[in-house]
């Protein structure tokens, strides 16, 4: 299949880290990038280590008089919770009349005791502007790790594009109206595969602990690990790190199926949405990107020029926020109906270059942990989830297993 080159260039260091054009081009930050917080949001310094995050997109029209029960899990433990709302995709504000955070029992229901108001500058409800986020108030008490969240929200007045993250692999709820407080699921009986405003969960760990954020797709994403038993390979990471000793311990979750490196399409592309899912998170040191099968299966598909030049974008733009980089090479996908001979050249040219350029901090090796022995264009059939593309649960832990915890923290180099 014929590939449509594309320019490949490098930009000053100061241009490339505001640079969000495709190919060699300049460009601005869309409004979506850099959502500007409401009047009275708390400042980066005071909103800790992210302990869980989904990226957001538009997941469809925002309705009024709503409640959300939705279930996140968390990674790293602390005090002082907060919860980030984000309207980036709204074309008009949302207003949320109120929160609450609690864990988890069985389903909506919640560990009795455990369900408690957060505020927003004080105040029960706040009103988030068109392409704005909101961190709440930090919420007092310790958030135990690898627990599941119950944040509850009630959504008075929305209308327009809702924000959210389609993709969870984990059942949330809704109901009409204001049923926050409520600690029962009697009132709480609609299932959601879909979170809704919630992109981020922080909570303030001990003294000198920080986080990594995930940057990928769908497999990423977690698709083809088990709905609702936290098996997709960031959770396996995050319980490595929590017994491993090292100081990085939250983990964000910034993957979303379909998407690529260079091009909008399911969500916005990761050179477009770098700062608002991975480098704004709090606490986060390392980026860990793992992304470009899908611009490599695309028609037309990338060059591997094309898309070695915006791995340099976002190892420039994460360097020039003092992240450090991990990258992950792209993993086989051969009996995937876009696999061709063509991609699949692309895929070994780029790996070669995220292995051996030394223009990342540290390299992870997904494609030679996945790859059957027999033959290297195909996954392991025991890692496979049945598309031959997406991992299942064992390819997933495989994947985690093969990330070497001491690589994700700057300060060890």
């Amino acid at each position: 299949m014929p590939r449509t080159a594309r320019p490949r260039c490098r930009a000053a260091l100061a241009a490339l880290s505001t640079c969000v054009a495709l190919g060699c081009g300049t460009g601005t930050i869309p409004p979506g990038d850099q959502p500007t917080p409401p009047p009275g949001a708390p400042t980066a310094a005071g909103r800790g280590v992210v302990t869980w995050a989904s990226s957001a997109g538009h997941v469809g029209e925002a309705a009024k008089d709503r409640g959300y029960r939705l279930m996140v899990h968390t990674s790293v433990g602390g005090s002082d919770l907060r919860v980030r709302l984000s309207n980036a995709f709204g074309d008009r504000p949302v207003t949320f009349g109120n929160v609450h955070a609690g864990l988890q029992r069985r389903g909506a229901a919640l560990v009795p005791g455990s369900n408690r108001r957060l505020t927003f500058g004080g105040d029960r409800s706040v009103t988030v502007p068109a392409g704005g986020i909101v961190y709440s108030d930090p919420l007092p008490g310790h958030v135990p790790a690898g627990r599941t969240l119950a944040v509850s929200l009630y959504v008075p007045r929305a209308g327009g594009p809702r924000t959210g993250h389609w993709l969870a692999m984990q059942t949330s709820y809704t109901t009409s109206g204001d049923h926050t407080a409520e600690e029962d699921a009697a009132h709480w009986k609609r299932r959601t595969g879909s979170w809704s405003y919630l992109d981020a969960v922080t909570v303030r760990p001990r003294k000198g602990t920080g986080a990594v954020a995930a940057l990928g797709d769908s497999i990423t994403d977690g698709w083809q690990s088990t709905t609702d038993r936290n098996r997709r390979w960031p959770d396996y990471l995050a319980r490595r790190l929590a017994a491993s000793g090292t100081t990085v311990e939250g983990v964000a979750n910034a993957g979303i199926a379909g998407n690529k490196v260079l091009l909008d399409g399911p969500g916005q592309s990761a050179l477009n949405r770098m700062e608002r899912d991975a480098l704004s998170l709090p606490g986060v040191r390392t980026v860990f990107l793992f992304q470009g099968v899908n611009d490599i299966k695309a028609e037309p598909g990338a060059t591997g020029a094309g898309l070695i030049a915006g791995y340099r974008k976002l190892i420039d733009r994460a360097h020039a926020a003092g992240k450090c980089v991990v990258g992950a090479t792209i993993a086989p996908y051969k009996g995937w109906q876009e696999w061709d001979p063509a991609g699949e050249a692309v895929r070994r040219q780029v790996n070669a270059f995220i292995r051996d350029s030394g223009e990342f901090d540290a390299v992870t090796d997904f494609d030679r942990v996945l790859r059957s022995p027999s033959d290297p264009e195909r996954m392991l059939p025991a890692f496979d989830g049945g598309d031959h593309l997406h991992p299942n649960d064992q390819g997933m832990r495989a994947m985690s297993d093969a990330v070497d915890p001491g690589s994700l923290d700057c300060r060890t180099r």
